[in-house]
């Protein structure tokens, strides 16, 4: 079981709840220690001072905030001096729409849980109020030595707390992004096609369906160099697309995207979806079929795995994130993969 990395009071009006924080999501990232090349022997990190090369014990350190013509010095008791207290309470000033909080805002979420069964009844309360209501509480609160400014939402039968970007945190795209396109510059041809691509690939989401692909492909890297094997290097990333071609290149992709729907594809593709749900094998076998399907796989394996992927989207294949080029030609095929 989790261990809590905040506790305290959640206040809204008269209602005080004790209340615990969870941290709500993992890293999986694999993490590397530096190593001097051809050899096993770790790189570390040290504080040495730049001028004399010599190292330097932390109690020596000092803060300094460079003001372009002198350093102010800052010891770290000064700054634990003005911090604001370990807050213990989550007091919500008042509840706005959800709707209106734009998601660049949230940054980090936890999950809240009630300090113990007897608080279930006015937790259990105020998560339905906000559920029906599409709120969210927003409060200020102090953990880890920082103020955060967060949003406390329903979420499937509990409460969540996200962390907020405070106002100034957020940067202007305007000024950060040079040649931005001006607003409603598309012609209505181009609009209206680029509507039709939408629409014909939309699907539903299904977080399940996507995984950290990277990640796996580094874990399979260390385990084949370890064997003394090699691994499939990706594919170079498509050409961009120049404005002279991007009619020609819209109309197109509409039409591989309704192809599955359009051809009859469709049925074969999720016998695929069915037989190839959560398979990601790498020793998939081809079955036996007649001469249509053979000229149909055939005419897959010529795609790129690009367009291959855009099909297994489209026809709603499983798994398909994690497969090889040849994997999602065998998926559309309607073959199987043991």
């Amino acid at each position: 079981m989790a261990r809590p990395v905040w506790a305290g009071v959640l206040s809204f009006g008269l209602v005080s709840l004790p209340v615990s924080l969870y941290t709500a999501t993992d890293s999986h990232t694999i993490h590397f220690h530096q190593l001097q090349r051809g050899t096993s022997d770790r790189i570390r990190n040290r504080r040495v001072n730049e001028r004399t090369g010599k190292e330097v014990e932390l109690e020596e350190i000092v803060k300094g905030f460079d003001t372009g013509e002198e350093y102010v010095l800052v010891e770290p008791g000064e700054l634990d001096e003005i911090a604001p207290g370990r807050s213990r309470t989550i007091e919500i000033s008042g509840f706005v729409d959800l709707d209106t909080v734009d998601p660049i805002f949230f940054d980090k979420t936890y999950y809240l849980g009630p300090k113990g069964k007897e608080y279930a009844k006015v937790y259990g309360l105020l998560e339905q109020a906000l559920e029906e209501s599409n709120r969210a509480g927003i409060a200020t609160f102090v953990m880890r030595g920082r103020e955060c400014l967060v949003a406390l939402k329903a979420e499937k039968g509990l409460l969540a707390v996200h962390t907020l970007h405070w106002s100034d945190e957020i940067r202007d795209p305007r000024k950060e992004i040079p040649d931005l396109p001006e607003a409603g510059k598309a012609s209505a041809g181009e609009l209206k096609m680029a509507h039709q691509l939408i629409d014909a690939l939309a699907i539903d989401w299904r977080p399940e369906d996507y995984r950290d692909v990277y990640q796996e492909k580094v874990a399979a890297l260390i385990t084949a160099k370890q064997a003394g094997e090699t691994v499939e290097k990706a594919e170079p990333a498509p050409k961009a697309t120049g404005a002279v071609d991007l009619m020609e290149a819209l109309r197109a992709s509409v039409e591989r995207a309704r192809s599955p729907k359009d051809t009859g594809e469709k049925a074969s593709t999720s016998t695929a979806r069915t037989k190839n749900a959560g398979k990601g094998s790498r020793g998939a076998k081809k079955r036996t079929t007649g001469s249509s399907g053979t000229s149909r796989a055939r005419s897959l394996q010529s795609l790129t795995k690009a367009e291959l992927y855009e099909k297994a989207t489209k026809a709603g294949i499983r798994g398909r994130s994690g497969m090889s080029h040849d994997e999602l030609a065998d998926a559309l095929a309607g073959t199987k993969s043991d």
